[in-house]
């Protein structure tokens, strides 16, 4: 059940905060700081809260027990339909498997009727906690671990980008992934940029997400995530009106800056190169070749 239902059904029976903790058994400060938008809570506290609340009803399409026409499992652990509109999930499947932000489907989210283009954030919240996707248009993306290499290079990033902002003592903050954007500011699309960006500090009183465009976006690529940043997401942040989006290719040795101010403006920097940042019209620089001495200290020349 979504955390959405259980509000609706709440206020439909009138329960109190202790009504639900009793029913539940999750502590009465848990519940208050779930209901109350404080704290995002892990899937076993929403199974926990559900049972206060009568199931509704769900239009879901039912699992063949015919021997006649059994279902059949895919390649990724999943039972498709057998022709009937019937399925499954498998014990113990989840997202599809492998490194790339790969497009998932229906059945591999939750055992409703929705497509692809119509899951919302309340289906993203009602994720497992260790299932690492993103939502962009009402598509759900696997996300794959990062690799130290990718870690390292986000961390001296990091340091570099919040060290510098710090010095000028402005509004700007700088963020990490894993972090939820909401870039649309609409229910269909959550983003985790691996780094970025906020000038108004007024986007950074949600202490849950971030509600909006960020002014700067960084991704670095992952062999597997190439397509994904370079063109769905570099169309996302413009759209959605992002600044400036770095685009860190750890393979070519290269940065992509894209500056959105007015007409699209593509820069290659190379990993010896020293950038400005656009958003502080080039006041401010980054010594990429100071990340690129981290990381032949750790990986060696060939990283």
């Amino acid at each position: 059940m979504l955390l959405d239902e259980m509000k609706e059904l709440k206020k439909q029976y009138g329960y109190s905060i202790a009504t639900i903790s009793k029913k539940s058994g999750v502590p009465a400060s848990t519940v208050q700081k779930v209901f109350s938008g404080i704290t995002n809570p892990r899937q076993d506290t929403l199974e926990k809260l559900s049972s206060a609340f009568p199931k509704p009803e769900y239009n879901i399409p039912p699992v063949s027990n015919s021997k006649e026409s059994p279902a059949k499992r895919n390649s990724s652990g999943l039972y498709q339909g057998n022709g009937n509109n019937e399925y499954a999930l498998a014990e113990g499947s989840g997202y599809i498997g492998g490194t790339s932000p790969e497009k998932t489907t229906g059945e591999d989210v939750q055992h409703t009727e929705k497509k692809d283009g119509e899951y919302t954030i309340e289906d993203y919240y009602a994720l497992p906690d260790e299932r690492r996707v993103e939502l962009i248009d009402g598509v759900f993306y696997d996300m794959a671990s990062p690799s130290w290499l990718h870690q390292t290079l986000i961390a001296e990033l990091h340091y570099l980008f919040a060290s510098a902002i710090k010095k000028r003592k402005g509004p700007c903050h700088v963020a990490l992934s894993p972090l939820d954007v909401q870039l649309d500011r609409d229910n269909k699309t959550m983003v985790q940029p691996d780094l970025f960006i906020v000038c108004d500090k007024e986007m950074l009183k949600n202490r849950i997400r971030m509600p909006g465009a960020p002014d700067f976006v960084l991704e670095v690529l992952s062999p597997s995530s190439r397509g994904h940043d370079m063109v769905l997401k570099l169309n996302k942040y413009l759209n959605a009106g992002v600044r400036e989006y770095w685009i860190v290719d750890p393979k070519k040795r290269e940065v992509l800056v894209y500056n959105f101010k007015e007409d699209i403006d593509l820069k290659v920097y190379s990993f010896n190169d020293t950038i400005p940042v656009g958003i502080y019209d080039g006041n401010l620089t980054i010594d990429f070749s100071l990340v690129l001495q981290e990381l032949i200290e750790l990986f060696g020349e060939d990283f």
